[in-house]
């Protein structure tokens, strides 16, 4: 039987209590990591030098920060408005439309500049172009909630929670094109079948007149003409070096450092105001909760609980496998899934160790879906969903807590219930790749 010290309880108490900081949302989540790494640091859990060499990821803090500052000069150009615009266009005005288009084009955006800056774009113009038309922007943001998190989840920029289990892993971009990119194509058609079902009949069938459609000019919100072409040119170069990032041996930050830094020089921006709309909040997050998952590594919490875990499913990674996605995907629903991942990542590190299975893919696979899916639970359950709230609230349309989860619960279990049977068909009854 395990014996367990004083520092593996203080260990846990550390964690729990910057979970319940976290969670109350009375002190800002980046404050409640720090602190929580604070203590660890302090009591001694871990020291700097552990934090700065073995803990903390630069890849996911450089991958982040670089497409922030990338999307930050792009932004500049009104390319962001120029595809708000069009969307109305090619929809008529028929609210119906708009919200199916927009959630696509959410969906699309968060598969290459992640789910957070993508509904940080749209969402206040979501909410411009839906008072144009005279409808209630609700239902169209919490569609691009839906498709943000599961278009997201296809790529491995697209959410954070895929960001960090590429870098924790010997994962790559292709690698979740390949791998969690069909599921999301899947269920992103199944979201549109449901949004039909729970607005088809409260939406207005009314469009906008030939007149005032020519009156909406695409091009008057382009500001300038020169850094949309280079920024989007960068933009896209830098999807291509994810692609090829492990045939050339470069990591997938320095990439987007890279690709950040160049749109700067290429556009000739103002490097200090595109570093004023970098999230610093979200990266100081994440260096705190490194830190924090680190003192339960030193302290053993980690092995015991992969043990554990290994224990209670009888060693079979089949059924482990589903009870990550289950539990990613519940968990996720009411806690932030950006905290769970961090915790689960050494976690199946661990399990995989002991259970002499280093290459069991699929079990990063239902990580990431559980996550990133489970986020669609409630209004809580990921980083886009309390952004678009905030900004909704702002503008006097409250998305509460009960309208949202009477909403979207069901969705986010169809879409785990989807992915169980894609988990079951390709890596176990046809075997594993």
């Amino acid at each position: 039987m395990m014996e367990f010290n004083s520092s593996f309880y203080f260990s846990i108490f550390i964690f729990l209590l910057t979970y319940a900081g976290i969670m109350s949302e009375r002190i800002p989540r980046s404050l409640c990591a720090l602190l929580g790494a604070g203590l660890v640091v302090y009591s001694g859990l871990v020291t700097q030098e552990m934090a700065l060499r073995h803990f903390i990821d630069f890849n996911t803090i450089g991958l982040l920060a670089g497409m922030m500052i990338l999307i930050g000069v792009v932004k500049k150009s009104g390319f962001f408005e120029a595809m708000a615009l069009w969307s109305v266009k090619i929809s008529k005005g028929r609210p119906k439309e708009l919200l199916i288009i927009l959630g696509l084009i959410t969906g699309f955006c968060a598969s290459f500049m992640d789910a957070v800056t993508a509904v940080l774009l749209i969402t206040p113009m979501t909410i411009s172009l839906c008072r144009r038309i005279h409808v209630t922007p609700i239902p169209t943001l919490i569609a691009e909630i839906l498709l943000s998190n599961i278009g997201g989840s296809g790529t491995m920029v697209g959410d954070p929670p895929n960001v960090m289990i590429g870098s924790a892993t010997h994962l790559v971009f292709n690698d979740f094109a390949m791998n969690t990119g069909p599921i999301a194509l899947l269920n992103v058609a199944a979201c549109i079948i449901y949004l039909e079902i729970i607005y088809g009949k409260e939406l207005p069938k009314t469009e906008m007149t030939a007149e005032e459609l020519g009156k909406i000019s695409i091009s008057s919100v382009i500001t300038d003409y020169s850094i949309l072409k280079k920024s989007v040119t960068i933009l896209a170069l830098t999807i291509f070096g994810f692609i090829v990032h492990n045939l050339i041996g470069i990591e997938s930050a320095t990439i987007a450092l890279t690709g950040g830094v160049l749109a700067i020089l290429a556009c000739s921006v103002d490097p200090h105001e595109i570093f004023r709309d970098v999230d610093w909040d979200s990266l100081f997050f994440f260096i705190g909760l490194f830190i924090v998952v680190g003192g339960l590594e030193t302290t053993g919490v980690i092995n015991a609980l992969a043990q554990a875990g290994i224990s209670a499913v009888g060693g079979d990674p089949e059924a482990l496998t589903f009870t990550i996605l289950w539990l990613s995907g519940i968990a996720s629903a009411f806690i932030d899934n950006i905290p769970f991942t961090a915790t689960m990542i050494p976690l199946i590190h661990n399990m995989q160790d002991l259970l002499g299975l280093a290459h069991a893919d699929y079990m990063w696979w239902a990580l990431s879906i559980g996550a990133c899916y489970g986020g669609n639970g409630t209004i809580i359950g990921a980083s886009p969903n309390v952004i678009v709230a905030a900004l909704a609230a702002k503008e006097g349309y409250n998305i509460t807590f009960g309208h949202f989860m009477l909403k979207c619960f069901p969705m986010m279990l169809v879409t785990l219930l989807t992915s169980t049977i894609y988990l079951y068909v390709r890596y176990f009854l046809f075997g594993t790749p």
